[in-house]
């Protein structure tokens, strides 16, 4: 794809995706949302995460997380309503999460860049070890669900 590959944002950091990169964050009923336990091979591996990717020269960050949620859940995003977005800029890269609600909690499959995938209620999210930007994000992106 062209937008994999590394890039160096402003701060100093090196991040996956030559253009930014998104993730969807799915909320369901009961409180819970859908993670991706990352395979150990993959940036940040061996974390927890939310379901995301690099994203595509022409794409915006709603289809770059609708697409990568597909590749690595075959999630039914078309059940998928967005709801708002986070943007962490790092100036010059961004990762945006794209915040969504659904119905129910959709059954989902893992690929090979999952080691598995599960609906967590939001209460439990802060205790699992989490991808470094995820955790960093993640008191944000609490607030911003219960809004």
């Amino acid at each position: 794809m062209d937008g994999d590959g590394w890039s160096r944002c402003a701060l100093g950091h090196r991040h996956w995706g030559r253009y930014g990169a998104a993730g969807l964050l799915v909320l369901a009923p009961g409180s819970v949302v859908l993670l991706q336990h990352r395979a150990p091979w993959s940036h940040g591996g061996d974390t927890w995460g939310v379901p995301g990717g690099a994203r595509r020269r022409t794409e915006t960050a709603v289809e770059a997380a609708l697409r990568e949620t597909v590749e690595e859940t075959a999630l039914d995003v078309t059940q998928v309503r967005t709801t708002g977005r986070h943007v962490d800029d790092h100036g010059g890269w961004a990762y945006v999460t794209v915040l969504a609600e659904v119905d129910a909690p959709l059954p989902v499959t893992a690929e090979r860049e999952s080691l598995a995938l599960r609906w967590v209620p939001v209460s439990e999210v802060a205790a699992m070890p989490l991808h470094s930007g995820f955790a960093t994000a993640w008191p944000l992106l609490r607030l911003r669900l219960a809004s």
